[in-house]
């Protein structure tokens, strides 16, 4: 993004407002050729309201918009046409238009007035087609396609108009999973090949982390951040926008930035058991999320510092029983777990694999059931699956067992069951189970 100087498009200084309230405040950016930027942000922060901005819909109050230099307020309708692509949000053919025919339609600003489309706005249409997945579709209604299908359609009568930039605002919204991903892999196919330049309004965070070069971090009308996902999606960053608790880690594959949503924190005027959960390498953050949300005063070990339950613990604001990252547990914090063991209500061990360095773990579970403590084994996998110290793991998770821990599939039977393990005099007042999975 850094040089002006080499940018396709520029947005320098511009202020727009509907009538007297303003929506956008002093927005400078430029956008480099053949480069995929996202732009996100709460609602009301002025996304699509830029995006309109740049697409000649709605003319800024101050400030300019420069496509190749050029004044985009200047140019006639025709000629940014050419230049520059617009896929709205939202998109409704009534009339019954073969497919083949909404994409031809794309060609009309290389055409003159009373001119009809020739060999060669077929010949783009067709291969605007095939590049879409959608020659197949050529001949049918648009009207009685799928939405996936009709995203797609309108996506390829846009490239059809041969830009150099294609804005889009949110236009995976309305669609299921599996056509996002269509859409956007899509989309990230025409970027790398053709080098065509991409901005796109995102709702889902992780989504536009996945696909875009660059991010454009919008609050209350004005830019708060700019960057790559890495240096945008932050944790600082994301609770100072959305106001909202997350965790950030690197997807395992990608390397991009994933965001994770943390439970608000404890709700007030629930009557409050204490719960230890024993957890870590990510088996622990949905529980301890949802647990937290549900009024469940937590505790959590033992953790190795920078484990990823670990910063989720630190988060929730719990007390933990630590240990220095990629060390065993040492004699040291297996007291410290035993501690918090005992001032809890109950002890719950999420489906945890085992190494010789976290054995204690299950010796401290064994020893909360000899104090009478209620305990929880959260089998999302087979211990034999996750047992990696010969044997060893097997023999005290089946002591455990033996000694009546009780065996669960989900965080979810863990709220159903919960209430019904503890003291009766904690039990009154505890929400109900919910069945919204974090």
């Amino acid at each position: 993004m850094g040089k002006i100087a080499g940018a396709v498009l520029k947005v320098l200084d511009v202020e727009c407002a509907y009538g007297a309230n303003k929506v956008l405040d002093g927005i400078t950016f430029a956008i480099e050729k053949g480069s995929f930027t996202g732009i996100i942000g709460p609602n009301g922060s002025g996304k699509s309201t830029l995006l309109r901005c740049i697409s000649r819909v709605l003319k800024p109050v101050r400030g300019v918009v420069l496509l190749d230099d050029r004044n985009v307020y200047g140019l006639g309708s025709r000629d940014v046409a050419k230049l520059m692509a617009v896929v709205p949000q939202e998109t409704v053919v009534n009339f019954p238009f073969t497919v083949e025919e909404v994409v031809v339609m794309g060609r009309s600003p290389h055409l003159g007035r009373f001119q009809s489309e020739g060999k060669r706005d077929f010949e783009i249409a067709a291969r605007v087609m095939d590049l879409t997945n959608i020659r197949h579709l050529a001949g049918r209604p648009v009207t009685a396609i799928s939405g996936g299908e009709r995203q797609r359609v309108i996506i390829a009568k846009a490239l059809a108009q041969e830009p150099e930039v294609i804005l889009l605002d949110e236009p995976t919204s309305h669609l299921d999973i599996n056509q996002q991903l269509e859409i956007l892999n899509l989309l990230q196919r025409l970027n790398r090949e053709t080098k065509l330049t991409i901005i796109s309004v995102f709702h889902d965070l992780n989504l536009a982390a996945q696909y875009c070069d660059t991010l454009i971090l919008m609050q209350e009308g004005r830019i708060f951040a700019l960057g790559t996902p890495e240096e945008v999606l932050t944790v600082q960053n994301i609770k100072a926008v959305y106001s909202t608790n997350v965790l950030v880690n690197k997807h395992s594959i990608t390397g991009r930035p994933v965001v994770m949503l943390l439970a608000p924190g404890r709700q007030k005027g629930i009557a409050q058991a204490k719960i230890h959960v024993l957890c870590g390498g990510g088996t622990g953050t949905a529980l301890l999320s949802l647990l937290a949300n549900h009024g469940y005063e937590l505790t959590a070990g033992v953790l190795n510092i920078g484990d990823i339950d670990w910063e989720v613990a630190r988060l929730l604001g719990l007390k933990i029983a630590e240990e220095a990252p990629f060390c065993p547990v040492s004699e040291r914090s297996h007291e410290e777990n035993f501690g918090l063991i005992k001032r809890a209500d109950a002890c719950i061990m999420a489906s945890i694999p085992f190494g010789h360095g976290n054995l204690k773990n299950l010796q401290a579970a064994i020893r909360a059931l000899e104090w009478g403590k209620p305990v929880l084994l959260i089998e999302e996998q087979r211990i034999e699956q996750r047992d990696f110290t010969g044997g060893r793991a097997l023999h005290l998770y089946n002591e455990l067992k033996q000694k009546g821990a009780v065996v669960l599939r989900d965080g979810i039977e863990v709220l159903d069951v919960l209430p019904k393990l503890l003291p009766r005099k904690d039990t009154s007042d505890f929400p109900k189970t919910s069945l919204k999975k974090i």
